[in-house]
């Protein structure tokens, strides 16, 4: 009985270490289709953030952008621009942070949530990004700069595109949750 019960998480560990090496690789891989629009690029990076947590769940998820960040941190070449610590304190360093808590709360859907449900908790986790984003943003730019001007230049270019993806991902949703299952 022990014995299964030792295999059964060293199992479960192995596919989570699996899972999240993959979500850092994929999320490195979306950060570089991007559309250069203004200081901030549109990227798949919210897509996939969103995408993680509905398949992984809230920690895993979580983790796995903690991850990617770290790895963009130490100057591997997956974020959007560039690498290194002082990416974070560029113009999308707020977006970034975000991620995290983006993963965290799209991780909170559960499958049997209606349609509407789960395209307006998306909505909420993407907001967090763009809030957090925005503000760094507006740190990058000075504080001089109207919130107006921060807001057309890091948020209004992209809110048609994320309203497009998160309806993907939303009728999408069933088959994503159940990804959960599997790890």
């Amino acid at each position: 009985m022990e014995l299964s019960k030792n295999i059964s998480f060293n199992s479960k560990s192995i596919k989570s270490v699996i899972a999240v090496i993959f979500g850092s690789l994929l999320l490195a891989i979306s950060a570089k289709i991007q559309t250069p629009f203004t200081l901030v690029p549109a990227t798949m990076q919210t897509f996939v953030v969103l995408f993680l947590g509905m398949a992984l769940g809230y920690k895993l998820a979580a983790i796995t952008v903690i991850i990617y960040l770290f790895e963009g941190s130490i100057g591997l070449p997956f974020f959007a621009k560039g690498s290194g610590v002082g990416y974070l304190m560029g113009p999308t360093g707020g977006y970034l942070i975000g991620f995290i808590f983006t993963a965290y709360f799209a991780g909170k859907i559960k499958i049997k949530n209606d349609p509407i449900i789960i395209f307006s908790y998306l909505i909420f986790a993407v907001s967090i990004s763009y809030v957090l984003g925005l503000f760094g943003l507006w740190n990058y730019m000075g504080f001089e700069k109207s919130f107006k001007q921060v807001f057309l230049a890091g948020a209004q270019p992209f809110l048609l595109i994320e309203i497009y993806k998160i309806l993907i991902l939303t009728v999408l949703s069933s088959q994503i949750l159940k990804l959960k299952k599997f790890i």
